[in-house]
């Protein structure tokens, strides 16, 4: 078999189509439908699904409770998993709402996942599958002996995460077993590598671009944005304790020219109460992803505005390199992720000191375009995945 031109896979895995299970961390393969499939995970499972050389693909849900599966399946029954003889899905179902927070009871937990999905990709024929989780606990409390393989992709450091802090033991846990498992690791920054000292096959794999998003003629401007006037500064992510309220508040005091805009999901409005009464602050919430990247392309300035703590120093970025996609200069908080990404990002100590680089920013202007289509073509998805993959081997 040839390797494809556009096949993400390594060239050690054309000798034949290989089978893959994947499984989900904490949400589900509806769940990525109904996003659109652009997070990473999402993006990498499309690619298994979409390769030529995937034999088969089995793409696990996390666990869920049986009344909460009954209740989401009326209200995602449009976004469920249409199987082929490519593709196939299992959502396994238990009795608890929510994993176990002792280590020894978090251990049995994932044994009963783990023969849930062998029992699943048994059931659907897959010869040896290499086996990706985006799960830390999958990865670090299952055997995997019957697999050909085993990965994990890690892009967040979990046990940073303070919404999940009474997870913490059990990721402790997952991170040691993973190490001494000599399982390969692929994590989006250096910082989880370091934190999870992986001692088999692993890299830094940071996040990317689909450039079937960024490339062609210029979007047309929404029309709830043609109402704020310039400059316009843009920042997209969810709008939670990772966002520098107080920078954001010193910014908008100290420049009242620059309209900032806030996209994303807002899990507790009361974190960014005190921005709503600024009058060059304004918060849009979530919104489709068509409008997203027209949203970018039509800003003059877009921002990476985190807090520096353990969770934001272990992440990649990913709405930095749609930023860059989009062809619009930078103004981010100087995180190690960050850095090294082109003189179109400048780094500031902090949100409040975005102030004093806000003219040398707006003075980048727009990239090119023979240059943006090349920052996007050497950032696609398609390679990143080939790099996670190639940990797995022939």
């Amino acid at each position: 078999m040839t390797l494809a031109a556009s096949s993400p896979l390594p060239p050690g895995m054309s000798h034949r189509a290989r089978d893959f299970v994947f499984t989900f961390s904490y949400e589900s393969y509806a769940d990525a439908h109904k996003r659109g499939m652009m997070r990473p995970p999402d993006r990498l499972v499309s690619t298994l699904i979409d390769s030529p050389e995937v034999r088969r693909v089995l793409v696990a849900d996390p666990f869920r409770s049986w009344i909460t599966s009954w209740v989401r399946a009326l209200v995602d029954i449009r976004h469920r998993a249409r199987e082929t003889d490519k593709f196939r899905h299992v959502s396994p179902m238990r009795i608890a709402r929510a994993d176990p927070v002792h280590v020894d009871d978090v251990a049995a937990v994932y044994r009963d996942y783990e023969r849930i999905v062998r029992r699943a990709a048994e059931a659907a024929q897959l010869e040896q599958p290499a086996f990706v989780t985006a799960s830390p606990l999958v990865g670090g409390f299952t055997d995997l002996d019957w697999t050909g393989g085993a990965l994990y992709y890690a892009r967040d450091d979990w046990l940073s995460s303070p919404a999940r802090r009474r997870y913490w033991p059990a990721y402790r846990e997952a991170y040691r077993r993973i190490a001494a498992s000599g399982r390969a690791v692929a994590a989006v920054s250096q910082e989880i590598i370091d934190r999870i000292e992986p001692t088999g096959p692993h890299r830094v794999v940071p996040n990317g671009i689909e450039p079937r998003e960024w490339l062609g003629p210029q979007p047309t401007t929404p029309d709830w944005l043609t109402r704020i006037p310039g400059p316009r500064a843009a920042y997209l992510g969810t709008l939670d304790s990772r966002l520098d309220i107080d920078g954001l508040e010193t910014l908008a005091v100290a420049r009242p020219d620059l309209h900032i805009v806030l996209i994303g999901p807002v899990p507790d409005p009361t974190y960014i109460r005190s921005l709503r009464g600024r009058p060059n602050i304004h918060i849009r919430g979530e919104v489709r992803r068509h409008e997203v990247v027209a949203v970018l392309r039509n800003v003059e300035l877009t921002l990476l505005a985190h807090r520096r703590t353990p969770l934001t120093e272990a992440m990649s970025p990913l709405k930095v390199y749609e930023y860059l996609a989009a062809g619009r200069p930078v103004l981010a908080t100087d995180l190690r992720p960050v850095r090294g990404l082109g003189d179109r990002v400048l780094l500031a100590e902090s949100v409040s000191d975005f102030v004093d680089l806000l003219d040398p920013a707006l003075g980048i202007g727009l990239q090119e375009e023979p240059a943006r289509a090349s920052y996007i073509a050497a950032n696609a998805w398609t390679a990143r995945h080939r790099e996670i993959l190639s940990l797995l081997g022939g």
